[in-house]
């Protein structure tokens, strides 16, 4: 059902002006100035590798300045000074996505952006802004990777933290909340992903290769197996694997997954990795590989500079393929629009649910209640 521009006006005119909600967007956000670096890997280390890597903490700060090295060389020496897309493409994707939910729900919806890691956008500074400006409702919509509640689970830990620091008085200034984990195994991000993949393949490869030498490695963002009791997203991913795969498999036989995987020393990753699916899939006898990132919404150093090494190294040894490089789904409109949408439902329930009332003054007064038999 579409509203008329009659009826969206009545809306408007009949929510009190307090009823507001602020969209929390949130990705890693990537450094564009080297010397962030290894305060970037310090808060990386902290939040996502301590939560499946066996690495005590008191060697992040050193080890964040030596990963900080290798970055510096990569970047800068091997990339000629490459600087991350990724927040640009951020704010894109969040001014695309604030311009369709308020053509919807007007000015009592805005949508702010944070990054996990980098400043002036962590969590703690955006949430201070949107007290600051008068909103009392918060979506939390995790964006960058579409696997589960592990990546974007960070997200949360990182809301938590700073609102339990925001909390004054008797009655904590948040008054609703909702939180869109993941969009894995919605429809139309599936039909898009498989959509994007066959306008390629007829762009560049269909008039020169038959359907069963067309190879494509579709692109999720790795996983740890183990992950100190933390469901680590490959059971969602794989899911989403499964579903854009069985759109294309009748056209196309030749389809791998391909884990984007941090090598990490001591960690057992999600498998086959990009480059051994794309290998698997040469020796079925592909002639072109068609790398398409489904696991990740935005492009960010992964998406570029590692499957570029991929593709680099895979051209070394099998020189007669031909490898194409698909971009993220970014800022395409049809992404935004459905982002928006995906997004819309729980809006309404915060527009339309009573203010919650938190003390969270009391919290700290409940112990545990045992239960005494006789």
């Amino acid at each position: 059902m579409v509203a008329t521009p009659e009826k969206q006006q009545h809306i408007h005119e009949q929510l009190p002006s307090q009823n507001r909600v602020a969209v929390l967007l949130m990705g890693y956000g990537e450094v564009e100035s080297y010397e962030d670096f290894a305060n970037y890997n310090e808060q990386a280390l902290n939040l996502l590798t301590a939560k499946f890597a066996p690495v005590p903490t008191w060697i992040y700060p050193p080890l964040a300045k030596l990963l900080a090295l290798f970055d510096r060389h990569e970047w800068g020496h091997t990339h000629h000074d490459f600087i991350s897309p990724h927040n640009a493409i951020f704010e894109q994707q969040r001014a695309g996505i604030e311009k369709n939910l308020q053509a919807k729900w007007g000015d009592t919806i805005q949508v702010f952006k944070a990054f996990n890691f980098c400043a002036p956008h962590l969590p703690h500074q955006v949430l201070a802004e949107i007290k600051t400006q008068g909103f009392n409702k918060i979506l939390i919509y995790p964006l960058l990777v579409v696997d589960s509640i592990f990546t974007s689970g960070i997200a949360v830990e990182q809301v938590n933290n700073a609102l339990a620091e925001m909390a004054d008085g008797e009655e904590h200034w948040v008054k609703g909340l909702r939180y869109i984990p993941s969009f894995y195994n919605e429809p139309a991000y599936i039909d898009l992903m498989a959509n994007l993949v066959e306008e390629k393949i007829t762009a560049d490869l269909r008039a020169n290769y038959l359907p069963s030498q067309i190879g494509i490695v579709l692109m999720n963002h790795g996983c740890p197996h183990k992950a100190k009791g933390f469901t680590s997203g490959i059971v969602e991913s794989q899911t989403l694997y499964d579903l854009v795969r069985d759109k294309l498999i009748n056209r196309y036989p030749l389809i791998s997954v391909g884990w984007l995987n941090h090598d990490t020393p001591l960690i057992e990753w999600t498998l086959p990795n990009a480059e051994q699916a794309a290998n698997n899939l040469i020796q079925l006898g592909a002639k072109a590989i068609v790398f398409m990132p489904i696991g990740f919404a935005t492009e960010n150093h992964e998406t570029l500079l590692d499957v570029h090494h991929i593709i680099h190294g895979l051209a070394k040894k099998h020189p007669d393929v031909n490898y194409v490089q698909m971009a993220c789904v970014n800022d395409n409109p049809e992404f935004l629009e459905m982002a928006a949408e995906w997004a819309n439902a729980h809006i309404g329930e915060l527009m339309n649910q009573e203010a919650m009332a938190v003390n969270p003054q009391l919290a700290g007064n409940h112990h545990h209640h045992h239960h005494h038999h006789d």
